[in-house]
């Protein structure tokens, strides 16, 4: 007798299609829980297993990422301040934000050897000129670091604030969304305790680069990107046919004719992915990558609900979601971050295009005029090949090995912080938590192997954003590269091991047996990472210590 949910279908087993989405081995669920998977747990069990009442903390599904991210908050904001200096590229993003604020464009400072020790030491003779700067990054970044100095001025707690609320708020979207992806309040929450004690991430929080800004806007647009999964998946499976024995089943014409309806979340994901490249180029990749990822999660749910030809129902019924809500929101968003620079008369390059005609000329004029300059831009990026003692290829980032020094200092022996030994260092390293990222490089060999031989999900898309990151810089072998830039992929690198710890902590119902030495490693692994960044803390924060403690934390000869 053949099982009622292969009736439409007889050719293609349910087990088959399912083990596409990450329910394979699970036959009995009906349709409409393929569709919508619930959470298992609210977060209960965590409070629990703490020893707390759920009831004292609200609603368990926030109070742990809250308590996760407010963990993470108090580790980034101490001594956000210190050291009072210009490091590395803030004396570059730093300025570029002050200058937006009072200008609206980058104007042009003095040679850095003058405009530095003002800025530090006498803000009040600060000598910017309102002649337009040709600057190498859109302008997004800079605003939100001129966020923070418009509330406390161009100081180092001022131009380094707003870097420090992504960081803390990006641990609690990331909480969020690894208990959305993985239904599990449990390991949504040690992804977001993993990076919160990632040194990259940690370091990159308390200094004004707009990497940080870049990946706190491509994860609003991944968190956005699931709740629209779930919502177009939700409606689908409500316009399933209810039959006369009360159950849902796979429907053709309804899988390939039903509507989503508005979805919300998806023009969300495009203003964030529009700001993510406002900020710096690299969040065109990850528009590029997203679209193919959500184009395929809406064919997974057409041929889940029953459609005949899910490709052509996507075609007909999705692909302006998956692409027209995404590419021109961006494009619409990347235009207005340059207002700014759109009304100004002296922004570098305004008024190029006035009075040149030409094949384009019916184009108008500003925007001729940023389409010039931004070429301007395309051509420094590419043709970056100044040697720098810190660059890295792309094919040591996940080994970490080269980190960048941001800051180093040799305090005299006798001086401050420095009375017990001869001599001394303090260094702010962008060094990710070294046990954290090589258990990372495994943890992403078994997304693979859950990808290619399992085709769980949610392991294609966390490499699919872990790609997004990575790979497109493996274009640029010649370019002036830095692992820095590892950031933005760093909350996924997080999702990835966390991934890895709940398939070491078995499924819910395994037995003692099973769980015990899961828990076990898994409980070592996690207590190893943060031990880690605690040993590695004085090298992130510009701590005075000892020149034979620094060294020995340089585990690599490439690290010196």
């Amino acid at each position: 007798m053949p099982r009622t949910d292969q009736v439409d279908h007889p050719p293609v087993s349910w087990e088959r299609r399912l083990r596409g989405f990450g329910y394979a081995g699970r036959p009995h669920l009906s349709v409409r829980d393929r569709l919508i998977v619930p959470f298992p747990e609210s977060g209960a069990r965590l409070w629990r297993g703490l020893g707390l009442s759920p009831a004292a903390v609200g609603r368990p599904g926030w109070g742990g990422p809250l308590l996760v991210a407010l963990l993470a908050g108090l580790t980034r904001f101490w001594h956000l301040g210190s050291p009072r200096a210009l490091v590395f590229d803030e004396t570059y993003y730093a300025k570029d934000a002050w200058s937006l604020l009072r200008l609206g464009y980058e104007g042009t400072w003095p040679d850095r050897k003058i405009a530095d020790p003002q800025i530090l030491d006498r803000p009040q003779v600060i000598s910017l000129s309102d002649t337009g700067s040709f600057v190498a990054h859109p302008p997004t970044g800079k605003w939100v670091i001129a966020l923070g100095e418009w509330m406390f001025g161009l100081t180092p707690f001022g131009w380094r604030f707003m870097t420090a609320v992504l960081g803390t708020l990006s641990v609690l979207m990331l909480c969020r969304i690894g208990r959305r992806l993985f239904r599990s309040t449990l390991l949504g929450c040690l992804a977001g305790a993993l990076m919160a004690v990632d040194g990259l991430h940690y370091v990159m929080s308390r200094t004004a680069l707009l990497d940080l800004v870049v990946m706190f806007f491509v994860l609003a647009a991944f968190g956005c990107l699931l709740i629209d999964r779930d919502r177009a998946r939700a409606r689908l499976a409500a316009a399933l046919p209810v039959h006369g024995d009360g159950r849902v089943r796979p429907d053709g014409p309804t899988g390939d004719r039903a509507g989503t309806g508005v979805r919300p979340w998806r023009l969300a994901a495009g203003v964030f992915l529009g700001l993510a490249a406002s900020t710096k180029w690299n969040g065109l990749y990850y528009l590029a990558f997203f679209v193919v990822l959500t184009l395929l999660w809406d064919v997974g749910a057409r041929r889940v609900a029953g459609a005949r030809r899910p490709y052509r129902a996507v075609l007909r019924k999705d692909l302006g979601w998956s692409v027209l809500s995404l590419v021109p929101v961006a494009l619409v968003t990347y235009l207005v971050t340059w207002t700014g620079w759109f009304l100004s008369d002296n922004g570098y390059g305004r008024h190029w295009a006035d009075g040149r005609g030409g094949t384009w000329a019916w184009i108008p004029a500003p925007l001729r005029s940023l389409w010039h300059y931004e070429y301007g831009v395309y051509e420094f990026n590419v043709g970056l090949h100044t040697p720098h003692k810190y660059e890295s290829n792309p094919w040591s980032w996940l080994v970490l090995g080269r980190p960048v020094l941001f800051h180093y200092e040799s305090p005299k022996a006798g001086s401050e912080g420095c009375r017990t030994a001869t001599d001394c260092s303090q260094t702010i390293l962008a060094l990710g938590t070294p046990l954290l990222w090589w258990a990372g490089c495994c943890a992403l060999v078994y997304l693979l192997y859950r990808w290619a031989l399992r085709r769980d999900w949610r392991s294609g898309a966390v490499l699919c954003a872990v790609g997004a990151g990575y790979l497109p810089w493996f274009l640029y072998q010649d370019r002036t590269v830095f692992s820095f830039y590892a950031v933005v992929f760093v909350p996924y690198l997080c999702l990835a091991v966390a991934m890895m710890v709940g398939a070491l902590l078995g499924p819910p119902g395994a037995t003692g047996e099973r769980r015990v030495p899961g828990a076990v490693a898994a409980g070592v692994l996690v207590l190893l990472i943060a031990w880690n960044f605690i040993y590695f803390f004085p090298a992130y924060t510009g701590q005075t210590i000892p020149y034979a403690d620094w060294h020995a934390r340089m585990w690599l000869d490439t690290w010196i």
